[in-house]
């Protein structure tokens, strides 16, 4: 883990005291400040956050949108990602799912003592290509130190504000009978990264997380179709079944859906069958749901498949006013099954 670490510092990390995290980092004292100003200040440095204030003071205009997550995937790192640019993709996406473009966002850390600090310093490097890549800005945050045994190694918090696109109107009570519900890639990707390199679990792939900021995506799907879009939801914790249930118990209603056409890859599929696991339910981190105004849906589906995050999507299924609060599934061998919510934790720590 350490040479591929190394390899992907894009920003050389400068001389600290400690090679590793200490209490002492997080004590407010002299080594908090020379942790921030040669580190998180210096490489994540912009005119907001350059003023080193506890807040931030900054003008938005138009109707606004704000989102938080925290961040505990173990590992850190995974084939495709880590824990940096999970914090930073997940917070914009949830921001794009409302219809909003992520303009700043906050960043906080609680570090166990003891992390390696060449660790931490790809994380900063992870989170500062991200938020180029979704041209978003750190303007705030925090850094907090716990005691050996007190953490497991870093958890991160983000929170994010941005501006609602003029033509957005994402909301369960604009989904109607008849509309229909697309899939923008394959599902199970990330969750299966993670699981490849989980102790006691690990074993050989090609397969990596599908992390990546949706925003621009979002935003020329809603300049293009506006309010015909009726609904948005990245699949992530419990995966597809968890946002399809979403739908039909939140939203009143039935959703009918076919597996034959639902996007997995073939390792993935593989993997899922090695590990028991169904590919509805387990963690993406790219993939995201849209219910959409059935006259419409065809020509989204084209669009959405010329973009880079939508090449794998399709047409899934379709919402109705029978079975009204059930997902139900017609499988590959022309049964139909119900796809109940997951009944508990089926991947701890996925993200």
């Amino acid at each position: 883990m350490e040479n591929k670490i190394k390899m992907h510092l894009t920003c050389p990390m400068p001389k600290f005291d400690f090679d590793t995290i200490n209490l002492g980092h997080g004590s407010g004292g002299i080594l908090t400040h020379k942790l921030l100003n040669s580190g998180v200040f210096d490489i994540l440095k912009n005119d907001l956050l350059n003023q080193k204030h506890d807040g931030a003071v900054f003008e938005l205009d138009g109707k606004l949108a704000f989102s938080t997550d925290s961040y505990v995937v173990n590992p850190l790192f995974f084939p495709g990602g880590n824990i940096g640019e999970l914090a930073i993709n997940g917070t914009v996406n949830d921001l794009a799912m409302c219809g909003a473009m992520a303009k700043y966002l906050s960043l906080s850390f609680i570090i166990e003592e003891g992390l390696p600090m060449v660790t931490f310093w790809q994380i900063l490097n992870s989170i500062k290509q991200c938020c180029i890549k979704a041209n978003v800005q750190i303007v705030t945050g925090d850094t907090k130190v716990v005691e050996k045994g007190k953490g497991d190694k870093i958890f991160i918090n983000t929170s994010g504000i941005g501006v609602l696109h003029k033509h957005a109107n994402i909301n369960l009570s604009s989904i109607q009978d008849n509309d229909i519900i697309i899939l923008s890639g394959n599902i199970a990707e990330h969750g299966i990264a993670i699981m490849s390199q989980r102790v006691g679990l690990e074993f050989e792939t090609d397969i990596i997380s599908d992390t990546t900021n949706l925003n621009f995506t979002i935003q020329k799907l809603l300049e293009k179709y506006g309010e015909d879009i009726h609904f948005l939801r990245d699949a992530t914790r419990g995966g597809l079944a968890s946002v399809l249930n979403e739908i039909a118990k939140d939203g009143n209603f039935g959703v009918d859906i076919k597996q034959i056409d639902i996007p997995v890859n073939e390792q993935v599929n593989g993997a899922c069958e090695m590990l028991g696991l169904d590919p509805l339910y387990v963690a993406n981190e790219g993939v995201f749901v849209m219910v959409v105004k059935r006259e419409i849906a065809s020509n989204v589906l084209e669009f959405l498949n010329q973009d880079e995050n939508g090449k794998n999507a399709k047409l899934i299924g379709f919402i109705n006013n029978e079975h009204v609060g059930q997902v139900i599934l017609q499988s590959n061998i022309g049964g139909r099954r119900l796809v109940n919510m997951l009944p508990g934790e089926q991947l701890p720590r996925i993200c």
